[in-house]
């Protein structure tokens, strides 16, 4: 089985930019139908999904987790 994650969700180094620029913040919330900056568990739960029994038969995908922020 090959996984890609790709993740638009909080990083280390992101969280560094953030505290460097905390006035992108209200923006990038904004564009976010969520309302919300993505967590770490955000992705978490949606790979737990992906490898959990139920995932077995998901193939070829590209999930976004995103909050909304492309919608």
């Amino acid at each position: 089985m090959q996984v890609a994650i790709v993740t638009g969700a909080r990083t280390r180094i992101a969280d560094n930019a953030f505290d460097r620029h905390p006035e992108v913040i209200p923006a990038l919330v904004a564009k976010t139908a969520l309302g919300r900056l993505g967590e770490p568990d955000d992705v978490s739960l949606a790979i737990a999904a992906l490898l959990a029994e139920d995932g077995r038969w998901i193939t070829a995908q590209d999930i976004e987790v995103s909050g909304g922020y492309n919608l």
